[in-house]
C-alpha cells in the first residue's frame, strides 16, 4: 500500500539499520553457539549429579561441548578484530570529514597556510590510513565476513520478502534440483496417490521453467476422492515444497459459503457495510502473502455465485477486492476437493486398488456427478482433475510408519529410541484400516495404541533417558495388544484399549456402535 519514492527510502533506510545492528551487536551465528554452550554446561552439570548410568552420556557431552568452545572462540577472535578494523574504520572517515571541515573554515578565513596543511599534510595522511584499511577488509572473503558495513542486493531482497512474504531468492541449482526432485519430495509424505502425485509434480514443473501461461495461476487442480485419501495432505507436502512451510498453504472451507450473501466474505463487503475495511478473506490473505497454496475444500458446498467470483481467477489470474485493489493469483497453485461421487468408487473398487478397467468405470461415474454439478465454463477452466483412489492395507501400513517414525522423533528429543518391529505396524495397521474412511483412522489408532501406552509407561518411569523402547505384538497372528519392553527383555501385553473409544466406525461397526462414534 506504499508509493514511490515513500518505500524506496524506508526500504533503505530499513536494509541500512539492520546493518547496522549486526555490527553493534553480537552476530547471530555467534550467538546462537554461546546459547548452545550454555546450554551444554547446564546439563553437564546435571548429569555429574547422577548416578553412573550417566557417564557414556556425559562422555559424548564434553566433547561436544569441546568442539563448540573451539568454534566459539574462533568466531569471538574473528569478530573482535572485524569491529576493531571497522571502528578504526569509522573512527577515520569520521576524522577526514572534520578535517575537510576545519580546510573549508580555513579557506573562507584566508589562512592559506593552515589550509595548505590540512589540505596536503593532515587529509592525505588520513586518505593513506583509510585506504589501507578499506584493502585490508576488502582482501577477506565476503562469504567469511561476520560484518559489512555496504548494503548489498541480498539485504534489499531479504527486507522485501519480510515486508511481501514473496520468496525473492534466485533459482540457484539448489532450487532447480528441488523442482526436478518435487515428485520424490511429495512421495514422502503422500502415500498411495503415484498418479496424482505426478501430475502435479509435472504441472508445477511447467510452471516454473516458464512454459505455462504467465497471466493464470500457476496451476489448477480439483482433487476427486473419498476421505481420507491425501487430498488435503498432498496440498501441504506442495506448500511445504514450494513455500518452506505450511503456513503458505491458505485454506477456504466452502461450507462456509453455501448461501448467496455469503459471496461477499471472500472479496470483502461492499463500501458502508460492516467488515468493509477488513477485506476479504480470499482476496487479503491472497494479497498478503501472493506466493501460496489455496486450497478450496468441499468446494461442491458452496453456493453457485461463489463460482463466478472462481471464473475470473482461473481464467485471468486476479480478482477487485471490495476496496477496488487488484489481487494477483499468478503466484498461486489452486486446489479444490470434493467428495461427490467417492460412494461410487467405492462401490466399484470395493475399497481395494482394483485393475484398469474398474478404476477407469469409477472414475466415469466420478465426472458425471462432477459434470451434474458445476457449469461446463468452470470445469473448462481447471487444468487437472485428479482421482484419489481408496486406501489398501499396504499403504495403510506405509501411513502408520510415517505416523510411527514422527512417534519417533519426539522420543529423541527425551534421548530414547524407538525400535517399532513389523508386526505393531499389522496390528495398528489392522486397528485403523476402513476403505470408507481411509487414512483418518489410522492417526487414532496410533495415538490409542501407540502413544497412549506409550505416555503412561514414562509417566510410570518404565524406561529413561538413553532407553531403547521396543515395541512388538504380542499373541501371533492373534495379537490383542502391544509390548513396550527394552531389548533382550521379554515382551509383556499392554492392556488393550477399549475399542469404543475414539474409533472410527468400520463395515463391521452396527447400528448401536455407530450411534456413540465420533465422524468426520
Amino acid at each position: 500500500d506504499r508509493f514511490l519514492p515513500d518505500k524506496a527510502i524506508d526500504l533503505i533506510d530499513e536494509a541500512a539499520a539492520k546493518l547496522k545492528m549486526e555490527i553493534t551487536s553480537k552476530p547471530m551465528a555467534l550467538d546462537a553457539i554461546d546459547r548452545q554452550v550454555l546450554k551444554l554446561e547446564m546439563e553437564r552439570l546435571s548429569l555429574e549429579k547422577a548416578a553412573a548410568s550417566a557417564e557414556g552420556r556425559l562422555k559424548a557431552l564434553d566433547q561436544n561441548l569441546g568442539n563448540l568452545k573451539a568454534r566459539q572462540a574462533k568466531l569471538t577472535e574473528q569478530w573482535e578484530a572485524e569491529r576493531e578494523d571497522m571502528q578504526r574504520l569509522q573512527r577515520i572517515k569520521e576524522e577526514v570529514d572534520r578535517v575537510n571541515l576545519e580546510i573549508q573554515a580555513a579557506e573562507r578565513d584566508y589562512d592559506l597556510n593552515r589550509a595548505a596543511e590540512l589540505k596536503y599534510g593532515t587529509l592525505i595522511e588520513l586518505q593513506k590510513q583509510l585506504k589501507q584499511i578499506e584493502d585490508t577488509l576488502s582482501k577477506q572473503e565476503t562469504s567469511s565476513k561476520m560484518l559489512r558495513e555496504e548494503v548489498t542486493e541480498a539485504d534489499v531482497s531479504d527486507i522485501i520478502s519480510k515486508w511481501t512474504g514473496i520468496p525473492v531468492s534466485k533459482l540457484m541449482q539448489s532450487e532447480r534440483d528441488k523442482l526436478l526432485h518435487l515428485a520424490d519430495e511429495l512421495h514422502r509424505r503422500v502415500i498411495g496417490q503415484d498418479e496424482a502425485v505426478e501430475v502435479v509434480a509435472d504441472a508445477i514443473q511447467r510452471s516454473r521453467a516458464g512454459m505455462a501461461d504467465p497471466n493464470r495461476p500457476i496451476a489448477s487442480f480439483m482433487f476427486l476422492g473419498s476421505t481420507g485419501v491425501g487430498k488435503t495432505e498432498l496440498a501441504k507436502a506442495l506448500a511445504v515444497a514450494l513455500f518452506n512451510s505450511e503456513d503458505a498453504m491458505i485454506r477456504i472451507d466452502m461450507s462456509e459459503y453455501m448461501e448467496k450473501h455469503s459471496v461477499s466474505r471472500l472479496v470483502g463487503a461492499p463500501p458502508g457495510y460492516v467488515g468493509f475495511e477488513e477485506g476479504g478473506q480470499l482476496t487479503e490473505n491472497v494479497r498478503r502473502r501472493p506466493y501460496s497454496v489455496v486450497l478450496f475444500d468441499e468446494v461442491e458446498k458452496a453456493h453457485g455465485d461463489v463460482f463466478n467470483v472462481m471464473l475470473q481467477i482461473l481464467d485471468d489470474g486476479r480478482v477487485t477486492d471490495s476496496q477496488g485493489r487488484v489481487v494477483s493469483f499468478k503466484n498461486t497453485v489452486l486446489i479444490l476437493t470434493s467428495n461427490l461421487g467417492s460412494g461410487s468408487m467405492l462401490e466399484v473398487l470395493d475399497g481395494l486398488a482394483g485393475v484398469q478397467a474398474d478404476k477407469e468405470t469409477a472414475r466415469e461415474r466420478v465426472m458425471a456427478a462432477v459434470r451434474a454439478s458445476f457449469r461446463p465454463e468452470f470445469i473448462n477452466r481447471i487444468d487437472e482433475f485428479l482421482f484419489f483412489d481408496p486406501l489398501n492395507m499396504e499403504q495403510i501400513k506405509r501411513i502408520v510408519g510415517l505416523q510411527a517414525k514422527r512417534v519417533g522423533e519426539r522420543l529423541a528429543a527425551k534421548k530414547m529410541r524407538l525400535d517399532l518391529h513389523e508386526s505393531a505396524i499389522d496390528f495398528i495397521a489392522s486397528r485403523g484400516y476402513d476403505p470408507t474412511y481411509g487414512a483418518r483412522p489410522v492417526k487414532r489408532a496410533v495415538q490409542r495404541e501407540l502413544e497412549t501406552p506409550l505416555a503412561k509407561a514414562l509417566l510410570r518411569g518404565d524406561f529413561q533417558e538413553e532407553d531403547t523402547i521396543v515395541v512388538e505384538a504380542v499373541g501371533g497372528a492373534e495379537a490383542s495388544a502391544l509390548s513396550f519392553h527394552r531389548p533382550g527383555e521379554a515382551p509383556v501385553e499392554t492392556p488393550p484399549v477399549s475399542p469404543a473409544v475414539g474409533r472410527s466406525p468400520t463395515n463391521s461397526s452396527s447400528p448401536e456402535q455407530m450411534s456413540g462414534l465420533e465422524m468426520e
